[in-house]
C-alpha cells in the first residue's frame, strides 16, 4: 500500500474541530447525553491514568541520570562509562518493545501495561540494592525490558479506545506524563544522592513510582472491543513488514533516533560540566537543571494543538529549530545562558517527540499500529543508548564543544527530513497533514 493510500485510509482518524470533546447543557437527560457524560468520565480517567503511567515508568528509567557524577566518583568510572547505566536500560527497552507488542495482541494492551508498570517499580527498587556495576547494568537492562511495555502500548491503547481529537490529546498527555516522570526522577534522585548517596536516591524514586503505579492501576479504563486477531494473515512478522514499508513512518523512526540521542546526551553530561570548573556547582544544586524538563510538559501539550492546525512537519520543525537555538545558547559559559538554553532545548525536543508519537498512531494502519509504535520506540531508545553513548565519547575526548558539534550534525539531518516532509504530496493534499 502506498503512502498516499495509507494517509487516505486514516483521514477519518485525524482530529477535527467537530471531534473535540463538547460540553453538554446542564440538565440534559437524553440517553445520548448520558452516554456522552459517561464517555467524558472515561476520557478523564484515561488521561489521569496515562499521566500516572508516564510518571511511574520514566521516573525509574531516568532517575539514575541525576546521580551519574556521584556514581562515577564512587565506582571510579569515566563519564561515558557511568552513562552506560542509562544506556543499559534504554537498550533493554529497545529489545523489549516488539516482544510486548506481540504479547499484547494476545492478552490485551492494558493488561500488558499493568504488568509492565508493576514490574518497573519492583526492579527500580532492586536497583538500589545492586552490589556492583555489573549487577547494576544487568538490573537496569531488565528494567528497560519491562518498561518497554508502557511506551510501546500506550499510544496504540489510546487510539483503539478513543478517536479523533480525544485520541491525539490523550497521546500528548501521555508524553506530558513522561516528562513529569523524567523530571521527578532526576529531581528526587539528585539532591538525595548528594546528601544520602545514590542508592538512597534510587530508593526514594522507587517510592514515588510506586505511588504513581497505584494511581494508574486504579484509574485505567478497561479495554473495549475485540482484540486484534492473530490468524496467519496477521502474524507479527507481516505487521512489522507493513510498518517498515511506509516511507512516512521511516522518517519518524529516523527522527526518533537522532533527536532522542541528542537530548539524552545533553542531560547525561551537563551535570558533569556544571560540577567542574569554572562553575563548581554542588551536586544537589546541579541536579536542579532537570527542572527544565517541565518545559517539555508544556511544549508536548502545545504540540497536540499545533498538530491539528499545522500538521506534523511544521510542528516538528519548530521543535527542532528550538533545539538548535537552545544548543547554541548552551555553548555560552554562563549559568543563565545554560538555563535558558536548556529550556529551549528541552521544550523543542518534547514538541518534536510528541508530534511524532501522535503521528505514528494516526498514520499506522489499525492492523499494524502496535508494531509501528514498537519500531518507533526501538529507534527512540536505540538513539538514547547508542547515540547518547557515542556523544559521551565525544564529550570525554573533546569536551562540551565536541559533543555540541556532534549534536548539531544529528539535528541538521532532522531539519532536512522535516523540510522534505513539507513537500510531500501526502501532506499538501491531506490537510491537516499528519
Amino acid at each position: 500500500m502506498s503512502t498516499v493510500e495509507k494517509v487516505s485510509t486514516h483521514t477519518a482518524e485525524l482530529p477535527t474541530v467537530e471531534q473535540r470533546p463538547r460540553k453538554l447543557p446542564y440538565g440534559s437527560g437524553s440517553p445520548e447525553a448520558a452516554d456522552d457524560v459517561a464517555e467524558q468520565r472515561r476520557y478523564r480517567r484515561m488521561m489521569a491514568a496515562l499521566l500516572a503511567a508516564g510518571v511511574a515508568s520514566f521516573a525509574q528509567l531516568y532517575a539514575i541520570q541525576g546521580v551519574l557524577p556521584g556514581l562515577a566518583r564512587e565506582l571510579s568510572l569515566s563519564a561515558s562509562t557511568a552513562a552506560l547505566s542509562v544506556s543499559a536500560a534504554t537498550t533493554g527497552l529497545a529489545v523489549g518493545v516488539l516482544l510486548w507488542a506481540a504479547v499484547a495482541d494476545r492478552i490485551g494492551r492494558l493488561r500488558c501495561m499493568q504488568i509492565a508498570v508493576t514490574g518497573t517499580v519492583v526492579l527500580g527498587l532492586a536497583t538500589a540494592a545492586a552490589p556492583g556495576m555489573e549487577m547494576l547494568l544487568g538490573i537496569r537492562f531488565l528494567t528497560g525490558l519491562v518498561v518497554g511495555g508502557v511506551p510501546v502500548l500506550a499510544v496504540a491503547y489510546v487510539y483503539e479506545q478513543l478517536s479523533g481529537a480525544r485520541a491525539a490529546v490523550a497521546a500528548t498527555v501521555y508524553i506530558s506524563g513522561t516528562t513529569v516522570g523524567g523530571a521527578l526522577g532526576r529531581l528526587v534522585a539528585g539532591p538525595l544522592g548528594a546528601w544520602l548517596g545514590w542508592r538512597s536516591a534510587l530508593l526514594g524514586v522507587g517510592l514515588v513510582s510506586l505511588a504513581a503505579a497505584v494511581v494508574f492501576l486504579v484509574l485505567a479504563p478497561q479495554e473495549r472491543g475485540a482484540r486484534p486477531r492473530t490468524d496467519r494473515a496477521e502474524r507479527p512478522s507481516g505487521r512489522i513488514r507493513q510498518a517498515l514499508t511506509s516511507r512516512s513512518l521511516l522518517v519518524l523512526y529516523m527522527q526518533a533516533f537522532l533527536v532522542t540521542g541528542s537530548f539524552v546526551a545533553v542531560f547525561n553530561f551537563l551535570t558533569f560540566r556544571l560540577e567542574a570548573a569554572p562553575f563548581a556547582i554542588p551536586a544537589a544544586l546541579a541536579s536542579l537543571v532537570f527542572l527544565a524538563y517541565f518545559a517539555g510538559t508544556v511544549s508536548s501539550r502545545l504540540a497536540g494543538k499545533w498538530l491539528m492546525r499545522w500538521g506534523f512537519a511544521r510542528t516538528s520543525l519548530f521543535g527542532v529549530i528550538a533545539m538548535f537555538a537552545g544548543l547554541g545558547v548552551l555553548a555560552i559559559n554562563g549559568l543563565m545562558p545554560i538555563i535558558l538554553g536548556l529550556l529551549l532545548f528541552t521544550g523543542g525536543n518534547f514538541m518534536a517527540h510528541a508530534a511524532a508519537v501522535a503521528t505514528v498512531g494516526a498514520r499506522a494502519g489499525a492492523g499494524f499500529r502496535g508494531q509501528a509504535s514498537a519500531l518507533y520506540n526501538i529507534a527512540y531508545y536505540l538513539g538514547s543508548s547508542l547515540l547518547g553513548w557515542l556523544l559521551g565519547v565525544a564529550f570525554d575526548g573533546a569536551g562540551w564543544l565536541g559533543m555540541t558539534l556532534g549534536i548539531a550534525g544529528a539535528l541538521m539531518i532532522v531539519v532536512v527530513l522535516n523540510t522534505l516532509s513539507l513537500r510531500d504530496q501526502t501532506e499538501t493534499h491531506h490537510s491537516p497533514g499528519w
